[in-house]
């Protein structure tokens, strides 16, 4: 569907200095493609003899396949498109059947070289490469592998550097002093030696660690002994640093969609950390393609995160997006990390940010697919072992599996998660269906069933008693995010559900409008936005009380009514559900407060990701806000990812689909349950010191459970088989009972260790940790901890069935009844008190 084909014909019509290529483009334009060959023929100095351009139906695409299937039984699961369904598909997809004969301007060079370069630039060249790389050829008659790696280190050492400066280190400004005549010799060195570390096809010295360690040394010493100013020096020596941080990359690979280096996450972060951001990642992934860029960070071998597409509206807002590209992506993952605390995944997290300027309606939704599928299939290039030719990859990690696992996030749709699971499968990564979460059949939509939404209205109601709110009488909220949203629609639904019309919305916001009532929204009206999926610029304005007003965000005015709603409307609670990282930051926190010094919403729950950064929620905090972080508020939607991966591991797509609506209900009942498990303990914590801030009591509870994952996972991994096997049933007893009442008996086999490993550590880190307390937890050594929480696992069986036999009236033994009374008078009365028993 995406690849480009290409075919060489030497020595054409018999004469030996010609050649006709034929290329075979799916869904681009003609004359934009006919243009970049030329400037590419011309920068080699070969000559069009003559050009013929034919348009072809294409192949279906994924989607209209997946469409045929469902149409025709008999077909499902069947990867090739078989006569009896084509016709059924609508096929858009076109192709450009390019066949241009060309020959060298200069009859003495060698034609196996040409035609051998052609053959692997041209499809790179023709519908893949960027723009600036084209430049860059023409410029220096740079080969397009070469141009391709320049731009690419030049996009990373960006990421790298912005942070410390925007302006001095922009993009533009970094291409500048890395391709500018008097420093390009330098870059071509630095280029040159990731070539000969990387390159498959000749065994080059630098291959060898320490070759490879001195001939960078002498680079950078030359670089810092050259007199250049130090902004070039940071630039030089920071391309020299991704080379020598990268351990493996798919240049070399043909019909590749983009150039992606798997990197040293050290040399990638080490400038962001401090207190807050204090962890180094497991791994960095970049991705350099044709009109974007993308990163994946994470934090453990085995994680989890979204994919987010970032489309910022013109060229100034995108010099602001991808200077803290990087920034918000290691953000976003380490957030994340807290975040997935019960799952057996890390945290992650993916950002592609594309360039749109000047696309609009269809032409743009082809870029953001098409800079999405590139991501995705470079990242699968790097993890996905090629078994027609492992000699495509020289591999510094010396053959480490990497496996890596998405969820869908800001502008990722089901048509999407559909091609990424075909192109896993594709692409042979193995369990391909666990490669993405939420898809639409065998799978739990995050927005059809309101999973973020359900763990987010937990914590809001046990924010909502703690701090003193009878939700049994009327009580306000405002709410970011529009009616057609994934977080806020479904908050309006499990808000009215809850509370029917105690809960009055007083302010609502998303992309296209604003609207505020204090007397509060119109509950009918707005159930009919969300249930017809519609945004507030499609609200009856009718239904607005003499109070209520509607600000369309489609002038400056109304823009500025919209991005300050949050901060201008009155109400008892606050909840993020949608809107850019930072909104509330550093620069503008005081902005929330009221005339007299107090928050204009004394409660806020974060349901968006990073909303508020550290120093906003800190400074919130001391006027008297009581914040909820995101990393505990919306943990709800990775909890269900995760538990529909182990669900794709078990089941079949049949199996899944017949069990699915039952399984829905049980993965919701599990998401009810840890979201009050982590709530309930927050606000005890509170309770025990209402004037403290709540935030950290967040981060210490993820690094609790973290720290004592990490710790019994470790210790499984020194127990035998038949050890951690008799732990298991523990497993069970915490996942969906339906799928474990369908699947148990095949859960080691499908399964991966590791994967067991972990899901029993976080059951049990997690358990410690909300029963009781964080104190408790923490005060526990390092080297003690993991044994400490297999006696603890141990004791809550015992325990466990104490409750029972008393639950059931059966008869204690004397044994028996000694310890329920050791067990009552050293510590009945705290867990009376810490659980609000007999209150």
């Amino acid at each position: 569907e995406d690849e480009v084909g290409i075919d060489i014909e030497e020595s054409w019509g018999g004469n030996p200095k010609q050649t006709m290529v034929t290329l075979a483009v799916t869904n681009v334009m003609p004359v934009p493609v006919m243009r970049r060959l030329t400037d590419y023929f011309g920068s080699k100095n070969i000559n069009i003899l003559r050009t013929h351009l034919d348009i072809l139906s294409g192949p279906p695409t994924e989607t209209e396949r997946l469409a045929a299937e469902a149409a025709d039984p008999a077909a499902a699961g069947q990867n090739a498109v078989n006569a009896a369904n084509y016709d059924k598909m609508l096929q858009t997809n076109q192709v450009a059947m390019f066949r241009i004969l060309v020959e060298p301007q200069d009859k003495n060079v060698d034609m196996d070289d040409i035609n051998r370069r052609l053959k692997h630039d041209l499809p790179t060249v023709s519908k893949w490469m960027d723009d600036r790389a084209i430049t860059l050829i023409s410029k220096y008659g740079l080969s397009a592998r070469k141009a391709e790696l320049i731009v690419a280190l030049c996009d990373v050492s960006h990421a790298i550097l912005a942070p410390k400066d925007p302006y001095e280190f922009a993009r533009s400004n970094i291409e500048n002093v890395a391709t500018d005549s008097s420093r390009i010799d330098f870059t071509m060195e630095i280029a040159d030696l990731f070539v000969k570390r990387f390159d498959p096809s000749v065994e080059h010295a630098e291959r060898d660690d320490a070759t490879f360690q001195k001939r960078a040394d002498e680079i950078r010493r030359r670089v810092l002994e050259s007199g250049e100013l130090a902004t070039a020096q940071s630039v030089l020596c920071t391309l020299l640093d991704v080379v020598q941080g990268t351990y493996r990359t798919n240049l070399f690979m043909a019909n590749r969609f983009g150039l992606s280096l798997r990197l040293d996450p050290k040399i990638c972060v080490q400038h962001l950390l401090d207190d807050y951001r204090n962890e180094v990642p497991y791994g960095v992934f970049f991705v350099h393609g044709r009109r974007f860029a993308g990163f994946h960070v994470r934090f453990r071998d085995i994680s989890r995160g979204g994919l987010r597409i970032v489309t910022p509206r013109n060229k100034e807002m995108h010099a602001v997006e991808s200077a803290r590209q990087l920034q918000e992506c290691y953000d976003l993952s380490f957030a994340q990390q807290l975040k997935n605390k019960d799952i057996a995944e890390g945290g992650s997290k993916a950002v592609c940010l594309v360039e749109t300027e000047g696309f609009s309606g269809e032409s743009r939704d082809h870029v953001i697919r098409k800079s999405l599928k590139a991501m995705v299939n470079s990242i699968l290039d790097v993890i996905t072992p090629n078994e027609k030719d492992p000699k495509l990859m020289v591999d510094h990690m010396k053959g480490a599996e990497e496996f890596i696992y998405f969820g869908p996030d800001e502008q990722v749709t089901p048509d999407h998660i559909n091609w990424i699971v075909a192109r896993a499968a594709q692409r042979g990564y193995p369990m391909p269906s666990a490669f993405m979460s939420s898809k639409p059949d065998a799978g739990i939509n995050h927005k059809v069933y309101g999973v973020t939404s359900e763990g987010v209205a937990v914590f809001l109601d046990e924010a909502l008693r703690a701090t003193g709110v009878d939700t049994t009488k009327p009580f306000t909220i405002k709410i970011t995010g529009g009616p057609d949203g994934d977080v806020a629609g479904n908050m309006l639904k499990i808000l009215h559900r809850e509370y029917g019309t105690n809960a009055r919305v007083v302010g609502l916001a998303d992309g296209s409008a604003c609207v505020e009532d204090p007397d509060g929204l119109d509950w009918d009206e707005m159930l009919r936005l969300f249930h017809g999926a519609l945004p507030l610029s499609e609200m009856n304005e009718a239904t607005l009380g003499p109070n209520g007003k509607r600000h369309m965000a489609d002038t400056p005015a109304g823009i500025n009514m919209r991005n300050t709603m949050h901060n201008r409307v009155k109400a008892d609670a606050f909840v993020p559900a949608g809107g850019r990282p930072a909104t509330i930051n550093d620069a503008n926190w005081s902005k929330y407060l009221l005339p007299d010094g107090t928050p204009s919403s004394p409660l806020i729950v974060e349901g968006a990701n990073l909303f508020l950064t550290p120093l906003a929620r800190q400074e919130l905090s001391k006027a008297g806000c009581v914040i909820v972080k995101d990393s505990s508020a919306n943990k709800c939607g990775v909890i269900c990812s995760s538990m529909e991966i182990i669900a794709s591991m078990l089941l079949s797509k049949e199996e899944f689909l017949e069990l699915k609506p039952v399984l829905v209900e049980d993965v919701l009942k599990v998401l009810r349950k840890h979201a009050e498990s982590e709530a309930q303990l927050m606000f005890r914590e509170y309770k025990a010191n209402p004037a403290a801030p709540l935030t950290p009591v967040s981060q210490q509870i993820s690094y609790a459970i973290n720290r004592s994952t990490d710790s019994f996972a470790a210790l499984l991994e020194t127990l035998s088989q038949d050890e951690v096997r008799r732990l298991t049933p523990v497993i069970r007893k915490n996942l969906p009972k339906s799928l474990m009442d369908k699947a148990w008996d095949r859960f080691e086999e499908r399964v991966p260790p590791a994967y067991i490993r972990f899901q029993l550590a976080c059951i049990l880190a997690s358990q410690l940790v909300y029963s009781e307390g964080v104190s408790y937890a923490t005060s526990i050594s390092d080297e003690m901890l993991g044994k400490w929480l297999l006696r603890y696992l141990e004791r809550s069986v015992d325990a466990d069935t104490l409750a029972r036999k008393i639950g059931g009236g059966d008869q204690l033994s004397t044994e028996e009844r000694d310890l329920v009374a050791q067990i009552l008078r050293r510590g009945g009365a705290r867990t009376m008190i810490d659980h609000h028993i007999k209150e």
